[in-house]
């Protein structure tokens, strides 16, 4: 008799499974979850105080810097993200600590077995199985990030939690989320709840006015930046009082905002944590593939080597800033994308700040735009790599400094699967 598969095997060997349940990956509707929640007895309402995140751009990075300021103040976090970049036990951290494989295993078996094959997403069946995972295990907080949208969106099944809060909002998902700002913003508005306190950024104006709007009509109280809250100079105030932040630990300009709506929310939602552990969360928080600092050991001295999965327009203005603080030296820019996602939009602030451009396309990475699509997008700007291997191999030839590999979460999982740098622990 052969010995079993591994947990991670049979993991996905389910995950297959599911695929098949379900014609369409995405479809936001929250009625085929309720069905399968109530049948596993609701483990939804018996999470504790949530705070539930949306957003285009910063979702990941604003539930870090939560995360880290929970356990900055001694609090136990369960968090549930997505996507993950190389296994998928990180979606699920329970209680601080990403779920083994044993048990995420058992869950979906449940799960499958309870489901008993009617249609459903794969992504409704993880979200159901964070729920699970989380009811069954104390703790002091529980952070929730947005999948897509907000709306119809699987997490969005939470009834009543303490906070939510909005990140930037980027044109993405333009063919199920809408073709403007306005419309996107209205999508991710969609977690507002009656009574729950809804916290948000500076945006463009229709964006910022679209989510008052939004958070009037669901008669949830508005913490806006630059009303309700606000940050300058490294200080954080509302109306309770003023918090000094460090400098984030995630680097970026755009980071200073994911970390304030982060005080924000918790601030907001009446969870009392200390000043000092939110300005520690800020100054501890971790991220991968958020320009996240990788070895540089393929290549010569002078050079570093950096990844960002960031891959929409919001995006690449967000690393264009960071660009502009790289000025003192050049900056060669790794290039791969998914299918669909606006690459010239991406590229268009980047391509005047990159000393060189490489287009890639991964072995193995999911729906990997061409490379010569990529080129195009960049008005052949880009030289094709055409891996991220065969890129490093040319930079050696090329003026030392800051190597960026960006443009795909799907990019950054296969390139943190090589090794040149850890999985999330």
């Amino acid at each position: 008799m052969s010995a079993p598969a591994p947990a991670a095997a049979r993991i996905e060997a389910r995950i297959a499974r599911l695929h098949a349940l379900y014609p369409r990956l995405i479809d936001l509707s929250l009625d085929r979850l309720r069905r399968l929640l109530d049948r596993l007895g609701n483990p939804e309402a018996g999470l504790p105080p949530v705070i539930h995140v949306a957003g285009t751009n910063g979702k990941g990075s604003t539930c870090a810097f939560l995360r880290a300021m929970a356990e900055a103040g001694g609090w136990r976090a369960h968090v549930y993200t997505s996507p993950h970049l190389v296994r998928f036990n990180e979606r699920f951290r329970v209680a601080g600590r990403l779920v083994d494989d044993a048990a995420l295993e058992a869950t979906l078996a449940e799960i499958e077995t309870v489901n008993a094959g009617d249609p459903i997403t794969v992504f409704e069946v993880l979200t159901a199985c964070a729920f699970l995972l989380f009811a069954r295990r104390p703790a002091e907080l529980c952070i929730l990030e947005v999948g897509l949208g907000g709306r119809g969106d699987a997490t969005n099944v939470i009834a009543r939690p303490a906070a939510t809060a909005v990140t930037s909002i980027s044109l993405d998902h333009r063919e199920l989320l809408g073709e403007t700002l306005a419309e996107i913003a209205a999508e991710k508005a969609g977690i507002f709840k009656p009574g729950v306190p809804a916290a948000f950024g500076t945006e463009a104006a229709e964006v910022t006015a679209g989510l008052h709007a939004r958070a009037a009509a669901a008669g949830a109280p508005p913490w806006r930046r630059g009303h309700e809250w606000d940050l300058t100079g490294g200080r954080y105030h509302d109306r309770q009082g003023s918090i000094a932040l460090p400098e984030p630990a995630l680097p970026g300009p755009h980071q200073w905002a994911n970390a304030a709506l982060a005080v924000a929310a918790l601030r907001a939602s009446g969870l009392a944590l200390p000043p000092e552990a939110l300005a520690d969360g800020v100054a501890r928080a971790e991220w991968p593939a958020r320009l996240q600092r990788l070895d540089a050991s393929l290549l010569p001295a002078g050079f570093s080597l950096w990844l960002d999965g960031g891959h929409n327009p919001g995006a690449g203005l967000a690393l264009a800033a960071q660009l502009d603080r790289w000025a003192d030296q050049p900056v060669h820019l790794i290039v791969g994308m998914k299918q669909g996602k606006d690459a010239a939009d991406f590229l268009r602030p980047l391509l005047t700040r990159a000393a060189t451009v490489w287009a890639v396309a991964e072995p193995g990475q999911h729906l990997a735009l061409p490379v010569t699509d990529i080129i195009a997008a960049a008005g052949g700007r880009a030289r094709p790599g055409p891996t991220v291997a065969a890129a490093l191999a040319a930079l050696r030839r090329e003026a030392p400094g800051r190597v960026l590999i960006c443009g795909s979460l799907y990019l950054a999982g296969e390139v943190l699967k090589s090794g040149l740098a850890t999985a999330p622990a």
